[in-house]
């Protein structure tokens, strides 16, 4: 009797290894299965939502489509090019002169005093629901004068019962602009800003002085109303126009009003999140953002779980009809004309480990991956020749590969005002532009990235990364000093070349040719970058291999940046992530008047070259496009030939990213500013769902073979039992 009850067990295993089957292992609920969803992943918690205070790329994936500043990047044209986002055009610039008289166009950026930029706002946008602007029959504020006592059942912002909109106006940019100058706030842009808004800085410290009267943040009357405080040089036209002032020429300006910084906020969600208690239950901007893009944050769960699902006021944009000539190979023009968003949701789940987040792209429970470098070989070939390709596992799985090359550059650093690597201004220099040089030639990149990057990254030339404005590619592009041009190729210079320079710079075979002392060089780092030591004793072959002793002066990050700051490091390794797409976000790394050491800038070789400074002064103002384009495009290359000659930096690469994504994820396509590109992308759920199926097939038969062998086994036992008893 006992192995006959096994009977069942087995039928219903085998009923449950054929048919429609469900996935076992589907981590998401039943209800959202062929859901208009867009899966994805995030490894490191957000900690600012906020605009005015946002400033990492994992926020962005957030903020960018949650808010709308006035422009926004065409999301397929490269290089990359600003259009309208919320405005009427992109705003032309109007010139004047200190005595307050119009210039025209093309003004010398010496004589312009003022650049006028006036934004058009379009009507009829809509912000998300929100409890903010709930109203009561009268019109007042819902939601204006709540305790703690009355916030007491309140967790969330959708706890809140009741929820309004209203129109976009230009007050709201206003405000926020304002907000860059709020002394409770600590914008990692206001110390830029305050050098171009009048009247920033004085702002500042009237809010500052203003805070002062008012009980601490969190207290009954502690709102730091921002209407009441002026701010000169922004001013509102009408209701839809608002006009901001900029000192001198900064054509830049308008790479910033593309950026999350420069994003409506609204005075009365201001006013509703500064109320007593709100902040004690996370009820800030920081952790509920309102905007007027294409998503709300409808889930905040930052340790496991973040949603992003489509906001209903959104007025719809239509889908880009224009980009590269792979942009249509690629079908990411098929969409053209179509209204966005395309996704209802996108829900993003953390992981903390890279194989978890990878094993499960590839069962499709993500629509697209990244790629670790424990997951390279198992994703992508490299050919003799080096052309990169997709595994036959990858192919097989019909997923896709797109790769582009950051608009980032990682460089080894020299102080020039180290007496042996920098010398500048000094009777030696000379000496140490060859020793540099030399040292350019031996640190073979390619190699590197190769093996340490998997190959993913390019060679850097210069400070420029591809897609920025004077990026050259071919021959016309190459660094001299360090690279050949044949057969086709840039081919780097063999050691010799560089032992030669080194024994010029009066280092033969690395020994000082007067004391015969051996060069001894000292590179400072940080443990977790280059700190790395199979990347350390990489490098320290590639110096060995002109005769230089590489020493490492192992800190930490407080104690590296200290040193980067006085001027005591020697050599460095440092990256640099453009803040907006144009070659000023660079070459501003070497003005002098940046120098680390005398004026806490970003130029941390403290480098110094009077050439180059007066170049960079006439090029920082100038236009991309027209006449001026073209001499600008001059301005660059003679820029670019200062630097590769006198090598204040060996130019090591501009990393490359590698994105995997499903056949169901359509109009992906990776891109360094901007970040709101959810909106164009779309999904198959139909064919994802499809995929999931095949490829999460519940395995029953070793089940089966277990039941079977363990039904045996009874059998025999019992078998056994009865014979021992009649025996």
């Amino acid at each position: 009797m006992r192995i006959l009850r096994l009977v069942p067990i087995i039928a219903i295993l085998a009923a449950c290894g054929s048919g429609n089957e469900s996935v076992w292992n589907d981590p998401y609920p039943d209800a959202e299965s062929g859901s208009n969803i867009l899966y994805s992943a995030f490894t490191d918690r957000p900690k600012h939502l906020d605009p005015v205070q946002s400033y990492t790329e994992d926020e962005s994936v957030f903020t960018a489509n949650i808010y709308e500043p006035p422009l926004q990047y065409h999301y397929l044209k490269r290089p990359y090019t600003l259009i309208s986002s919320t405005v009427e055009e992109v705003p032309e610039p109007r010139y004047f002169d200190a005595g307050g008289n119009p210039l025209p166009a093309d003004a010398p950026a010496g004589q312009i005093a003022e650049s006028v930029y006036e934004f058009h706002v379009r009507s009829g946008i809509f912000y998300a629901p929100h409890p903010a602007f709930a109203r009561m029959p009268d019109g007042s504020p819902r939601y204006a004068a709540l305790d703690r006592e009355q916030l007491k059942a309140i967790e969330r912002v959708s706890d809140f019962p009741e929820t309004g909109t209203r129109e976009l106006v230009a007050d709201d940019y206003i405000y926020q602009i304002k907000r860059l100058a709020h002394p409770h706030l600590h914008s990692p842009i206001f110390s830029t800003m305050s050098e171009r808004l009048p009247g920033l800085r004085t702002l500042a410290e009237e809010l500052k002085q203003a805070a002062k009267t008012l009980p601490p943040p969190g207290q009954p009357g502690s709102w730091l109303d921002l209407d009441r405080f002026p701010l000169p040089g922004v001013e509102k036209l009408d209701r839809y126009r608002y006009r901001i002032h900029v000192r001198g020429k900064y054509p830049q300006f308008l790479y910033w009003q593309a950026m999350h910084f420069f994003a409506p906020v609204p005075r009365e969600v201001d006013r509703f999140y500064n109320q007593p208690g709100m902040a004690e239950k996370n009820l800030t901007l920081d952790w509920y953002p309102v905007g007027t893009g294409p998503y709300m944050l409808s889930e905040n769960d930052p340790n496991r779980r973040m949603t992003l699902s489509r906001n209903p006021n959104f007025r719809g944009q239509g889908y880009p009809c224009e980009g590269e000539v792979e942009d249509r190979a690629a079908g990411r023009l098929d969409d053209c004309g179509k209204t966005v968003p395309f996704i209802d949701q996108a829900i993003f789940t953390r992981e903390k480990e890279s194989i978890p987040y990878w094993n499960k792209f590839l069962q499709g429970w993500y629509d697209a991956s990244g790629i670790a470098s424990d997951s390279f070989d198992q994703a992508v070939r490299i050919s003799v020749d080096g052309d990169v390709g997709l595994s036959d596992e990858m192919r097989a799985r019909d997923i896709h590969l797109l790769t582009s090359v950051r608009a980032a550059v990682f460089y080894m650093g020299f102080n020039m005002l180290d007496p042996t690597v920098g010398a500048q201004g000094t009777s030696n220099e000379a000496r140490a532009r060859k020793l540099r040089q030399a040292l350019s030639i031996a640190v073979d990149q390619e190699e590197y990235i190769s093996i340490f990057l998997n190959g993913r990254g390019v060679p850097a030339m210069s400070p420029l990364p591809p897609g920025i404005f004077g990026y050259l590619e071919g021959e016309a592009g190459i660094n001299p000093v360090v690279y050949t041009w044949r057969e086709g190729q840039a081919r780097r210079r063999p050691v010799e070349e560089a032992k030669k320079l080194l024994a010029e710079a009066g280092w033969p075979n690395g020994r000082d040719a007067k004391t015969g002392e051996p060069l001894i060089l000292y590179l400072d780092t940080t443990s977790g970058g280059m700190g790395d030591k199979a990347r350390l004793d990489w490098l320290t072959r590639q110096f060995s291999k002109v005769g230089a002793q590489l020493i490492i002066r192992s800190t930490d990050f407080n104690r590296f940046q200290e040193k980067l700051r006085t001027g005591a490091a020697q050599i460095y390794f440092l990256g640099w992530n453009a803040d907006y797409p144009d070659p000023e976000n660079f070459f501003f790394l070497f003005d002098s008047d940046g120098a680390r050491a005398k004026n806490g800038g970003e130029n941390a070789s403290n480098y110094r070259n009077d050439e180059f400074d007066r170049l960079f002064l006439q090029m920082k103002g100038m236009e991309n496009t027209g006449a001026q384009g073209e001499e600008r495009l001059a301005l660059i290359r003679k820029m670019t030939r200062i630097l590769q000659t006198d090598a204040p930096w060996i130019f090591c690469f501009h990393p490359k990213t590698y994105i995997l994504r499903h056949e169901w994820l359509y109009n992906r396509k990776p891109s360094d500013v901007g970040g709101n590109g959810l909106k164009y992308q779309r999904i198959d759920p139909e064919r994802r769902e499809e995929k999931r199926q095949q490829w999460n097939m519940p395995m029953l038969w070793p089940l089966l073979v277990v039941v079977v062998l363990a039904g045996g086994l009874v059998g025999f036992g019992v078998r056994s039992y009865r014979a021992s008893r009649k025996g």
